[in-house]
């Protein structure tokens, strides 16, 4: 390992961290926080801190380290091995938890303060064995909520999203505001629903993510508290395993929506059973297992998962996660497993 001394304006320039790390392949600072010994006693509370950005610096990753000294020691910075084959430059390093009160609203501050995204993770599951992902649909997968979308069809698209986003954030039951929001959709053309699916706009980086892990040999599936119309298209466009969602019930004579949900509601624990069923299914071991999702009720999958990751989500949710993509796109996921 290598300390580093170098002029303060050359730390602020992208190619530096790079080369340095290409270089001497892991490189420390000349700080407290990163002064810990392998012999020490709580070498069993290790993880992995991930830090990541487009044209990334070391003033970033120097400034990031001596922030977090009150929570956690932080080892030797190395390059990921994804580092650069999608745009970002990804660094990690081996922490030791000094104290974990705190330390969630600690990253997200650091991570909106330096935009750039930043995690601290027990559990790495591997890229190159087989796993398991299910994610949330809407405004993960995708960067809309389908039910707001047929609402406005309604004319009533700042009611039922005014609703999405309290239940979004935890405040309403899911299944109790699902059937609110969808009985407002009474009378709606089964038709119209069409140009929504079809202009669907995907989170930049869908496609990277699922290829990646398709060619290692993992199972995806989608597991949405919205609907099967939206999410079955998905499943088909993205070349997805699964896809569970909720049915939305049709009056067949007029073509029309009823206003009902058919079926059961897939709620958040619906979610988290599907994690276990397609590991079980698929015969993923559990530490190989990712959930991802943005709102309250991806919470129950996220910790029944080895890895719970948060996408461009509510506060909440990025608190609570084990990690949280911020700023990049859903490819960076890749950068939170191990090879």
């Amino acid at each position: 390992m290598t300390d580093i001394s170098i002029p303060e304006s050359a730390k602020h320039e992208a190619p530096v961290l790079t080369r340095l790390l290409k270089t001497h392949n892991a490189i420390t600072f000349d700080i407290h926080s990163r002064q810990w010994s392998q012999s020490e006693p709580a070498l069993c509370d290790q993880a992995t801190l991930t830090c990541f950005a487009q044209a990334l610096t070391l003033a970033q990753c120097e400034a990031v380290i001596c922030e977090l000294e009150e929570y956690v020691c932080v080892g030797a910075l190395s390059l990921h091995p994804l580092s650069g084959h999608f745009g970002e430059t990804v660094v990690r390093a081996p922490v030791l938890f000094k104290q974990e009160s705190g330390l969630a609203k600690a990253l997200s501050t650091l991570s909106g303060k330096y935009h750039i995204d930043i995690g601290i993770q027990r559990a790495q599951p591997s890229l190159t064995a087989p796993g398991l992902l299910v994610m949330d649909m809407d405004s993960t997968v995708i960067q809309i909520e389908c039910i707001d979308e047929i609402a406005r069809l309604a004319g009533l698209g700042d009611e039922v999203a005014a609703v999405t986003a309290k239940a979004m954030r935890g405040e309403l039951a899911f299944s109790d505001s699902l059937i609110s929001r969808v009985a407002c959709l009474q009378g709606v053309a089964v038709n119209q629903l069409q140009q929504i699916r079809d202009s669907i706009p995907l989170m930049p980086g869908i496609q990277l993510l699922v290829d990646t892990l398709k060619s290692h040999g993992w199972k995806l599936a989608l597991a949405s508290g919205g609907f099967t119309y939206f999410a079955d298209y998905l499943k088909g466009r993205l070349g997805l395993d699964e896809a569970r969602a909720n049915v939305l019930e049709v009056d067949e004579q007029n073509a029309t929506l009823t206003g009902r949900v058919a079926g059961d509601i897939v709620d958040a624990e619906v979610k988290a059973q599907t994690v276990r069923s397609l590991a079980q299914q698929y015969q993923i071991a559990d530490t190989q297992t990712i959930a991802m999702g943005d709102g309250a009720n991806d919470l129950v999958m996220m910790k029944e998962a080895a890895l719970g990751v948060a996408c461009h989500a509510k506060p909440v949710v990025n608190e609570k996660a084990d990690v949280a993509i911020r700023y990049s796109g859903l490819h960076a996921m890749l950068y939170f497993l191990g090879q």
